[in-house]
């Protein structure tokens, strides 16, 4: 059980986290300074650079509690499950009990206007391509110590994974823009796109 310190030093950042996504949903993340982040939360720019590097890190920081929450689930699917299975499972079992994870630190109204954020800013969108392609590597790597093979010489745990983030990032921004606030459209769209991997990308798409 966290001590007294740590819980105070958790309600900070997420005070610090819920305030930036709420001026950037409202006045845009470039026109938003720190020190208006931390006028909000009443600390110092002292306290905020104890908790994030950069405003682009704290924008940042409640997509990358859903990624930990999926690798957490992925490293503990059975053995013998496929890497796509595997994956497939492992997203399903994470956005079952994903609500509470993020609406530890955010509601997830905030965190989807968040989203749509990082997505319509360039240098956030840039920066969450560089953490989605550092995401997949690690991925792959827990793809191949489940299989036995080595990701330097085998190609299959990169294009299985490749293959897999590319369905999640489509079921993902159909989600953000589709008007739901709901991890159950998320899970409803990732489920309709899973089961399309198979027999409607790898069949023939023409119509008899």
């Amino acid at each position: 059980m966290p001590t007294l310190r740590e819980r105070k030093k958790q309600h900070t950042r997420d005070a610090l986290v819920r305030a930036a996504l709420a001026l950037f949903t409202t006045q845009g993340y470039e026109h938003t300074t720190v020190d208006e982040i931390v006028a909000a939360v009443e600390v110092s720019q002292r306290t905020f650079f104890r908790y994030f590097a950069s405003k682009e890190e704290v924008a940042l920081f409640v997509p990358r509690v859903a990624e930990d929450h999926f690798v957490a689930c992925l490293r503990a699917r059975p053995p013998h499950e496929p890497p796509f299975e595997a994956m497939g499972r492992a997203l399903r079992e994470s956005l079952g009990t994903m609500d509470e994870a993020i609406e530890r630190v955010v509601p997830m109204e905030l965190y989807v206007h968040g989203y749509r954020v990082i997505e319509e800013t360039p240098a956030l969108f840039a920066a969450h391509l560089r953490r989605s392609a550092e995401l997949e590597e690690l991925i792959a790597g827990i793809v191949a110590e489940r299989e036995g093979v080595d990701l330097a010489e085998d190609l299959r745990p990169r294009l299985v994974v490749a293959l897999f983030s590319g369905v999640i990032r489509v079921a993902e921004r159909g989600w953000a823009h589709g008007g739901s606030v709901s991890l159950a459209d998320m899970r409803e769209r990732t489920a309709l796109y899973l089961d399309q991997v198979g027999p409607g990308l790898f069949g023939t798409w023409r119509e008899s």
